[in-house]
């Protein structure tokens, strides 16, 4: 089993994918086009986006919407009456193209309406077509919205718009009468037949749309104006050795890369940071503003002029330091490994001695991996005894975990006044997952150690625990298949942050809490999992875990055409340690309320013993039914059902799952004792 961290390769060149684009012209309220067709107002070509459904959370980006026959993007907002009467015939242009290959959603791009204002009125006006949250406003003004209830007819193969206009040439939706001219369906049905698209012959009169930042037009330069955001959110990482593909080192070099820059922040590729801001607050959020946004997409609709003035980034040269948080207190040195130009490496599992003679309490880690492309993750655990020469270290004999690597997410610094205790003496063990990328390569990865100083103990304990479900099987050719997995807690805890982990299929997560009276809160939402930038998000606040309480992970998995990254969409999918494989982990970093340095407890083992319920209970009542069983570890379950079900009604309780449990214990305890101590070496071609 998988410790609390996982990491990925490659992930710059992934998260830099341009598209081509030009810049869009934009209408103002005040002179609306005259005449309502594609080329009044309405951008010849529509660049890339991704906007998130404020209904499901689930992002969606425009270009992988490329197999369509046809988009269409309709403005809307809250509370406009325009908007909310012409519902059901935007729910009739839906229903009677869908066969077709034609996707319909709304877009909401008011300043006023937040997430659950948009729900609220989706939910009483029953739309059920999805409405992206366009937040920011950059999409609405580059799409040249004026006022709701706008249509916007895409082609999906040029990504031109072919149609603008309303639905029909009702004037008054609050009146039921039928319409004379149904403009759209019109549009829609002549693009799909190859014939010439009609115009509509008059505006939507829906309600008109702010846009002030548009309509200021303000002068923007990087000097005076982009150059500072830049220094304070994205230099750490794009600076000379950091972890960003390129190094913002001048104006020259920003600007090069301007348009690659407006096309990630409209795709929300860049800042690397996936947690939903309309769910929860996080400690560690590096997500730009609004308000920095706009600046900067502005900036570069604006041409990227410079200003007048000193380059603040040409000024100073930025260099990452080898070590992020300062000279460590000790290191430790992975076993190289040469990683082959190709085939299949195995999970490695090397190990050192522990180099402390003296229990020391750990307040901070950082993993510095030698090769990005090679290396895909690194996991720790403490050793009680340390192994014979040449033998590995399996997970099964870990303890607690003194860090990790992930890209983006090298160093894990513990909340002031909490600590993991680390014993003397002992050794540490590694999992180490290296990836070919056609180069042999020599990989020495180290690991900084950060301990609390003598005298000082803190007065608190942090712990991990996942969340897993390795009986995932996700079927082929599925745009969105949905697994489920949870943990009960037996005492009181504090959780502290979450680490959502899949692979090339995974394409949302989330996590809940369910509380012991049954009432459930979203605590972390992932619209859109990224597999090249994996990370904790630690929560502002630590969120109260009641004993009882259940803390619910979902994950959904795009086993599609649609998904660029998907190794094969004519696959089913289960769990496996490879990328074309999958899984399902949330680690999880938490504290137990009663516990201090001084007065440790082992609720661990009890928190633990309710993994594998919480795998296959996918309704999540408390027993594991027939029909519930998936997978290897379900059809392992099914072909012992009648010895496991002692008292014969039908399910597995808890006491049942629990002497399951002890019994597979004991296996892989047998089983890890009882493999060869050998070096580890590659498999190739597996």
């Amino acid at each position: 089993m998988m410790s609390a961290r996982l990491g990925v390769f490659g992930a710059a060149v992934s998260a830099l994918l341009v598209y081509g684009f030009t810049a869009a012209p934009a209408a103002n309220n005040a002179g609306e086009a005259a005449t309502p067709t594609a080329a009044a107002g309405a951008p010849q070509r529509v660049d890339n986006f991704m906007l998130v459904d404020a209904q499901k959370l689930e992002a969606h980006e425009l270009y992988r919407m490329s197999d369509d026959k046809a988009i269409v993007l309709i403005s809307t907002g809250v509370g406009c009456p325009i908007a909310r009467a012409m519902t059901p015939a935007i729910k009739a242009l839906r229903d009677k193209f869908a066969a077709q290959g034609v996707e319909v959603m709304l877009v909401d791009s008011n300043l006023q309406d937040g997430r659950d204002a948009i729900a609220a009125e989706a939910k009483e006006y029953g739309i059920d077509i999805p409405i992206l949250m366009d937040s920011n406003q950059i999409i609405g003004e580059s799409l040249g919205f004026n006022r709701t209830a706008e249509v916007f007819v895409i082609n999906p193969k040029t990504w031109q718009v072919v149609y603008r206009g309303p639905v029909d040439d009702r004037a008054d939706y609050g009146i039921q009468k039928a319409a004379s001219k149904e403009f759209a369906a019109d549009a829609i049905s002549a693009f799909l037949g190859g014939k010439p698209v009609p115009a509509a012959t008059q505006m939507s009169k829906g309600c008109l749309i702010d846009f002030p930042a548009r309509e200021k037009k303000a002068q923007i330069t990087y000097i005076k104006d982009v150059a500072p955001i830049l220094e304070k959110h994205c230099v750490e990482c794009h600076q000379e050795g950091g972890i960003g593909p390129f190094a913002m080192k001048d104006y020259a070099t920003v600007k090069g890369f301007s348009p690659m820059i407006r096309e990630t922040l409209r795709t929300d590729r860049m800042p690397p940071y996936n947690a939903d801001p309309h769910v929860g607050k996080f400690s560690d959020d590096k997500n730009l503003s609004p308000a920095e946004i706009k600046t900067i997409v502005h900036w570069v609709e604006q041409g990227a002029p410079r200003g007048e003035g000193k380059d603040p980034l040409g000024a100073v040269k930025h260099v990452a330091a080898e070590w992020p948080l300062g000279k460590p207190d000790a290191i430790l040195d992975i076993p190289a490994y040469t990683i082959p130009a190709s085939g299949v490496v195995d999970y490695q599992h090397p190990w050192v001695k522990n180099p402390e003679t003296e229990g020391k309490w750990l307040r901070a880690s950082t993993v510095k991996v030698e090769s990005r492309q090679g290396v895909h993750h690194v996991l720790t655990g403490y050793l009680k005894d340390v192994p014979q020469a040449g033998q590995q270290a399996f997970e099964s004999q870990w303890g607690v975990s003194v860090g990790g690597y992930a890209v983006g997410a090298e160093s894990e610094i513990a909340p002031k006044n909490v600590g993991t205790w680390i014993p003397p003496g002992g050794a540490i063990g590694f999992q180490t997952h290296y990836t070919p990328f056609g180069k042999e390569t020599t990989d020495h990865t180290k690991i900084a150690l950060y301990f609390y100083k003598d005298g000082q103990t803190p007065d608190l304990v942090m712990h991990n625990s996942v969340i897993v479900n390795n009986a995932i099987v996700i079927p082929p050719n599925d745009p969105h298949h949905q697994e489920v997995g949870y943990l009960s807690f037996p005492k009181d805890a504090l959780l502290y942050a979450a680490f959502p982990h899949a692979h090339y299929r995974g394409s949302m997560s989330d996590l809940w809490i369910r509380y012991p009276d049954g009432k459930e809160k979203l605590l972390l939402s992932l619209p859109r999992y990224d597999f090249s930038w994996q990370r904790d998000y630690t929560f502002a606040e630590p969120v109260k875990v009641p004993a009882g309480s259940k803390l619910i992970a979902h994950f959904v998995y795009d086993n599609s055409k649609r998904n660029p990254s998907n190794p094969d969409p004519s696959k089913t999918v289960v769990w496996g340690d490879q990328s074309w494989e999958e899984m399902f982990y949330m680690a999880i970093r938490y504290r137990w309320t009663e516990e201090t340095s001084k007065h440790m407890v082992s609720y661990d083992d009890d928190l633990n013993k309710g993994r594998l319920i919480g795998m296959l209970d996918s309704n999540i009542d408390g027993k594991i039914e027939k029909s519930e069983l998936r997978g290897q570890v379900g059809q392992q379950i099914l072909k012992y059902w009648d010895m496991l079900d002692t008292n014969h009604d039908g399910v597995l309780d808890a006491n049942e799952i629990a002497a399951m449990e002890k019994m597979g214990g004991q296996h892989r305890r047998r089983e890890a004792e009882a493999k060869p101590a050998a070096a580890a070496t590659p498999t190739a071609g597996k």
